[in-house]
């Protein structure tokens, strides 16, 4: 059971990261081939983004009232079909609807495999399991922009939407024997009106960001929804968000910290290859490859984590790992003015290894909480690491534009222009990164575990 449950996270941590970052790689041939400017490009990403920040919260919700088994089989053949949809599209919308079914479905899928590092594995289990899940997350961060670039420069870009079928495939085979049948005793119907409320919310607050022509009124309709959400909960009986993970000091924390660290990485991972294009003069393959070098730093870190988080604690072992990321990206930003490769490859191995060891924020986050809500505490986890996602790219997208433009204004050439913007980026970055290891000493400190047998099922029909 360990081994399956572990085989499934690991594809399914990888399939839904890869599917965001691949397209990164293979976007100037999309633009290409469908005659699409950034501004409508970037919807081919946001399409798979949106939809995916704004379910994960409802969709643990719904993984503990629909059960394990039933939702992951439906979520992964809604992906399939996405999936094959993407490759086959022919036109700018019919992509993005594909994108968004996608992302609805990935929704479902990441909250409902990482709920079974609560249902199927012990504490230490959990640790490894998390440690898997991460790893996998940051191979497909890494992965992804070269794997983008082979396929889109070989075979079209269309198969960077067909890569994931095979991964669909195994994790179908492998579903029956890791996901339990029926539901968690003492789960109830979630409130739909909440449900609506935090999913708009959700999605109108992240396209205002994508969107600044008319931030405003969609920042103005989301912060609405959000409180009305907020006022619901405090007075219903039935909450979407039980009270036991809002009142948990430690799980609580955790959230906060999947915030911080997406602000700041996911922004760098998504910029990465278009500097390396257009400053160090890479071709669309060779300027995804460095970031291969993440993924082997993270793989080579990963069996240390379960023995350092026993010895050092949770709270010191994140607050070391997140460190040692701001390290890595202060040190790109120290060379990201030389036009070459090689010296940025000491901040690229420290990013990979740092990141290995915050597993914890979502390992410990899980011990915490009660298995009945292992989909809705997973859902919340995830939702705060997607959502933060979204908001980085717009975030050091953001600062590298401003950045870029004020040094084109100054005759500063194109290419170091945008290194430039890149290290604002950067430093941006390494500031919410050292924000998170300071918060991570002091929230993760506190919480024990709570010891289940991980063979509790308690499944109802």
């Amino acid at each position: 059971m360990t081994r399956r449950t572990l085989t499934v996270l690991a594809l399914g941590a990888f399939v839904t990261t890869l599917d965001n970052t691949i397209v990164a790689a293979g976007a100037p041939s999309i633009a290409r081939d469908l005659g699409l400017d950034v501004g409508a490009l970037q919807w081919v990403a946001l399409g798979y983004m949106l939809p995916f920040a704004g379910l994960l919260l409802v969709a643990g919700a719904l993984v503990d009232r629909w059960g394990r088994r039933r939702t992951l089989t439906a979520a992964l053949l809604a992906f399939g079909a996405g999936a094959a949809a993407g490759g086959l599209g022919g036109t700018l919308w019919l992509l993005v609807a594909a994108r968004v079914l996608q992302g609805a479905a990935a929704a479902f899928l990441v909250p409902g495999l990482l709920s079974l590092l609560r249902t199927n594995l012990d504490a230490r289990g959990r640790t490894l399991g998390a440690a898997v899940w991460t790893a996998c997350l940051a191979a497909a961060l890494a992965l992804g922009p070269p794997l983008g670039g082979v396929l889109s420069e070989y075979l079209g870009w269309s198969w960077i939407f067909f890569v994931n079928l095979p991964f669909v495939a195994a994790m179908l085979v492998l579903l029956p024997s890791t996901a339990p049948p029926g539901r968690a005793a003492g789960t109830r119907a979630p409130p739909l009106g909440a449900m609506a409320a935090v999913t708009a919310s959700l999605v109108l607050l992240t396209t205002a960001l994508a969107e600044p022509r008319i931030a405003q009124p969609l920042v103005a309709a989301g912060v609405l929804l959000a409180a009305g959400f907020a006022v619901r909960e405090r007075r219903a009986r039935e909450r979407l968000i039980p009270a036991a993970l809002t009142g948990n000091r430690v799980f609580a924390g955790s959230l906060g910290l999947q915030l911080l660290w997406g602000l700041g990485i996911s922004g760098i991972f998504f910029f990465t290859p278009l500097l390396h294009q257009e400053f160090l003069g890479l071709g669309p393959v060779g300027a995804g490859l460095p970031l291969v070098l993440v993924a082997v730093a993270v793989a080579a870190a990963t069996p240390l984590v379960p023995a350092v988080t026993a010895g050092a604690g949770p709270h010191r072992t994140v607050a070391a790992g997140l460190a040692v990321v701001g390290a890595g990206l202060l040190a790109l930003a120290a060379v990201n003015h030389l036009p070459q490769l090689w010296p940025r490859v000491p901040g690229m191995l420290l990013i990979g290894a740092g990141s290995a060891f915050t597993v914890p924020m979502t390992s410990h986050a899980l011990d915490v909480v009660d298995q009945r809500y292992s989909g809705t505490a997973s859902g919340l986890l995830t939702a705060a690491r997607e959502l933060s996602s979204a908001l980085g790219v717009a975030l050091i997208g953001t600062v590298l534009t401003a950045v870029r433009a004020a040094r084109l204004e100054s005759g500063v050439p194109a290419g170091a222009a945008l290194a430039g913007g890149y290290t604002a980026g950067l430093l941006t970055a390494a500031g919410l990164t050292f924000a998170g290891a300071l918060l991570a000493a002091r929230v993760l400190r506190d919480g024990s575990p709570i010891i289940s047998s991980p063979h509790d099922k308690r499944a109802v029909p």
